[in-house]
């Protein structure tokens, strides 16, 4: 079973607590704060498989969560950081935010992507100590990891995309330049999921696709063209495969236009790929025939006639497409879209859950998840990303909370691992 668009859920692990303990020692009055450091939660990671080609198996496994890091200990000793947790799926997966749409990644080379890091571990109250604060008996919580509902979509990283009616003879055109065996019957959709093969000219390869189900009405829904077109964005070329014999009792030129239309229905940028046509069952076809469709193309675009049944004139037409492809940009990448301060912000203001805790007379520390992400994004040194963490804190209410536990000025505000000075 072929699937190439799934939603999955994953949370990367919190970072551990920090420890509350004091140096134990015999003849050793007063040892200090001793207590260790969390350890970081394990990350959510991605890489591309090329022993996979869908995205079948995240039908039936949906959720990912990775290990919370291990809490501090005493004698100074910081927690154990956990694993990552690493998953693979097809090259050329897309993953993107369910909520908002945002592209996150673009699993297409062969290095790891991070997709949700895993918190911070907290700081264990050995960090705490000062002249004034020399026995602090408290510590800090792990960061939060980060979690998504994610869209997994795979569109297939070829080289050149194979379009046409269902029984043009792409599936035998694919099958007789490579090394691909697809299910061939002379029948509708026989193809029902898109099939790659590796065509070698020469010194050279590039990679095919024969895309099946492209019918009259596709890009609007119709047949199994509509779930398949989005393989074809990739691409940098288009061969359009027609049944020139006419056998079915079709028009190969309306055919044409047809499959055409819906290509630029779907996407305008689709349809200004460099498209080669191949008119196929030559072999069964009238002189006549050949000519009138040969008069149709034109000069517009590269016409080669082939028939994959014998092989005849396949040869030449993949030296073409090599040669062409020379010249072409390599296959299309998609650049991930960073999160923007007011994204945060949007998705965090519905979960504006804190608790405002006094720690010291002159240390106060806030308690709220949401903050982990935002603080990651704040450049404390910057004067409007400053401004904007402060519009956060007053208009979530935690600067009221403050003031109502007693917060004074020049008193400390410690949020996760960030401190700053209250000022009214």
């Amino acid at each position: 079973m072929f699937a190439d668009i799934v939603k999955i859920s994953v949370k990367a692990g919190s970072g551990g607590n920090g420890a509350v303990s004091f140096h134990r020692e015999k003849y050793v009055a007063s040892g200090g704060p001793d207590g260790g450091d969390g350890g970081k939660g394990g990350d959510i990671i991605f890489i591309a498989d090329d022993n996979l080609s869908t995205l079948i198996d995240f039908r039936y496994k949906r959720k990912y969560v990775a290990e919370d890091g291990k809490k501090g200990d005493q004698k100074k000793s910081s927690g154990k950081s956990a694993p990552n947790t690493v998953i693979k799926v097809p090259r050329g997966t897309l993953v993107k935010d369910s909520e908002t749409g945002r592209l996150i990644a673009d699993i297409s080379g062969s290095e790891p992507v991070i997709i949700a890091r895993g918190g911070k571990g907290g700081k264990g109250n050995m960090n705490f100590a000062t002249p004034r604060r020399q026995a602090p008996r408290f510590a800090k919580p792990g960061f939060p990891g980060e979690k998504f509902e994610l869209t997994l979509e795979l569109k297939l990283l070829a080289d050149v995309g194979l379009v046409g009616f269902p029984n043009v003879g792409k599936s035998s055109l694919i099958s007789a330049v490579s090394a691909a065996k697809p299910e061939i019957a002379n029948y509708h959709f026989t193809t029902l999921t898109p099939v790659l093969g590796v065509i070698r000219v020469d010194e050279k390869s590039f990679v095919m696709a024969d895309i099946p189900g492209l019918i009259e009405g596709a890009s609007g829904g119709a047949g199994l063209g509509h779930n398949f077109l989005r393989h074809v964005e990739r691409c940098r070329l288009i061969v359009h495969v027609v049944d020139v014999s006419g056998i079915e009792a079709r028009d190969p030129k309306e055919d044409f236009e047809k499959i055409n239309y819906e290509l630029a229905q779907f996407s305008q940028e689709i349809a200004n790929l460099p498209q080669i046509v191949a008119a196929n069952k030559s072999d069964i076809a009238t002189d006549e025939q050949i000519e009138e469709f040969r008069a149709f193309i034109g000069e517009k675009y590269p016409l080669f006639i082939i028939s994959a049944a014998t092989k005849a004139g396949t040869q030449e037409l993949v030296n073409h497409v090599a040669a062409r492809l020379d010249d072409l940009p390599p296959v299309k990448l998609y650049e991930a879209e960073p999160v923007s301060l007011e994204e945060l912000d949007k998705k965090s203001a519905e979960k504006r859950v804190f608790a405002v805790n006094k720690l010291e007379d002159d240390l106060y520390e806030v308690k709220a998840e949401w903050l982990a992400p935002i603080l990651s994004m704040v450049n404390m040194e910057d004067y409007e990303s400053l401004q904007y963490f402060q519009r956060v804190l007053r208009s979530s209410g935690i600067i009221d909370a403050l003031e109502a536990a007693g917060i004074q000025e020049g008193d400390t505000v410690s949020v996760f691992d960030f401190e700053f000075e209250f000022i009214n």
